[in-house]
């Protein structure tokens, strides 16, 4: 029965599909099929450093088309394994290392949402919304991507709907699909127009870096593959508003944390923002390919084969996180994380092999506007805050309706 067909359990209960499985088969690691291919779901530390050793298991053509063709886009690191991977990934390292990195793009970020927020007085926001534009309007403004204001809600739009439509079908994907052609199309001519030098970017900006960077086989990137890589530094940055929704969600239901989140102590700021992400559902699984046979706890893993960690699984074991069905952001004072424990965005080190080299920036965004959020004088209005763990990515109902004072 393992090895049935299992498409439809994951449509019908998605985050919750490979921990169901674990749970029905008594093993962390269960062998089931998905659009007809062999897969086996792994889960824990161990697991993950499996899934990460390119001698196990790896990226290339491991993808599904949908999902390049709205999240990750075709042609992205994402898709890259060994030394073409290594040079495009330290591209993206070297731009969040910079001088003027993670601490200049999250005090731009915190400085455009005060500005937001001072029009937000007498007004219901839709919080989910409010933060996209914000953080658009900011990491473009960051990566010297020339937008007038007034176009920012568009693209916000836009690059919510390519995260938003990445792992279903219907009109969500087909959004994604159009908003990615879009965007891909807007960024592949600015990077021609700086390249011929008839537009100007700021100096060392992810528009310069990347209209100029040789990739491993001393070519430039072609300019939509340039473009592809300019929204993996856009798209990704302005995902975390669904993290900020997550996280006004959790000061409505747990208000008790919101005096020791506005004091802006930082060492508690930050452990919200990691237990955010641990609590709250955002990718459920990562996975490649298998090169060769191996094999993985027991389980015989073929050829070409499909391997996926279970990340909301990993982030819900009561062997790593005790009484993980609770949100305790104090979990994680002074603890010492594990490279591959916490893994809302993938394990391992960002430098070298394919954890998130933006989770550093992540952190710090959504530390620093979480902030922001818990000194904001609002009141809750009755809305639908359920979250239906069968529609990835997840996110509150309402989007988290706030009513401003």
């Amino acid at each position: 029965m393992a090895r049935l067909e299992n498409g439809l359990q994951f449509l019908t209960r998605g985050y919750g599909w490979l921990p169901d499985k674990r749970r029905q088969l008594g093993r962390r690691t269960v062998p089931t099929r998905l659009g007809g291919l062999k897969v086996l779901g792994i889960e824990g530390p161990d697991a993950a450093r499996f899934l990460y050793d390119e001698d196990h298991v790896r990226r290339a053509h491991a993808i599904p088309e949908p999902v390049q063709g709205t999240l990750f886009g075709k042609g992205a690191v994402h898709t890259l394994d060994g030394e073409m991977h290594r040079v495009r990934k330290a591209m993206f390292v070297a731009l969040l290392m910079r001088e003027d990195g993670i601490a200049a793009l999250v005090e731009q970020a915190t400085s455009a949402w005060d500005d937001a927020a001072a029009g937000w007085h007498g007004r219901r926001i839709v919080l989910h919304d409010e933060s996209a534009q914000v953080i658009a309007g900011t990491v473009c403004r960051w990566a010297g991507v020339p937008i007038p204001d007034d176009e920012v809600p568009a693209l916000a739009r836009d690059l919510v709907s390519m995260v938003d439509g990445f792992a279903t079908g219907g009109p969500r994907h087909w959004r994604a699909r159009k908003a990615r052609g879009r965007r891909e199309a807007w960024l592949s001519q600015l990077v021609t127009d700086v390249r011929s030098g008839t537009a100007t970017v700021p100096e060392g900006s992810a528009v310069d870096v990347v209209a100029r960077h040789t990739d491993a086989d001393g070519e430039q990137l072609d300019p939509r593959v340039a473009a592809v890589e300019l929204l993996n530094i856009i798209r990704p940055t302005t995902a975390v508003a669904w993290f900020m929704a997550f996280s006004g969600h959790a000061l409505i239901r747990w208000p008790e944390y919101r005096d020791r989140l506005a004091s802006g102590d930082p060492s508690f700021a930050e452990a919200w923002a990691h237990e955010v992400r641990r609590y709250y559902p955002f990718a459920p699984f990562i996975g490649g390919r298998a090169p060769q046979e191996t094999s993985y706890d027991g389980e015989r893993i073929p050829k070409n084969s499909v391997v996926l960690l279970d990340l909301y699984g990993q982030n819900h074991d009561a062997d790593l996180w005790p009484d993980p069905y609770e949100f305790r952001p104090e979990r994680f004072l002074g603890r010492e994380i594990g490279e591959f424990e916490l893994v809302p965005q993938g394990g391992g080190d960002p430098r070298t092999n394919h954890r998130c080299p933006g989770e550093q920036l992540t952190v710090a965004l959504l530390s620093a506007l979480a902030v922001r959020l818990a000194r904001l004088q609002f009141d809750a209005p009755e809305q639908d805050l359920a979250i239906a763990l069968h529609r990835i990515p997840a996110r509150p109902d309402s989007g988290v309706l706030l009513d401003v004072r």
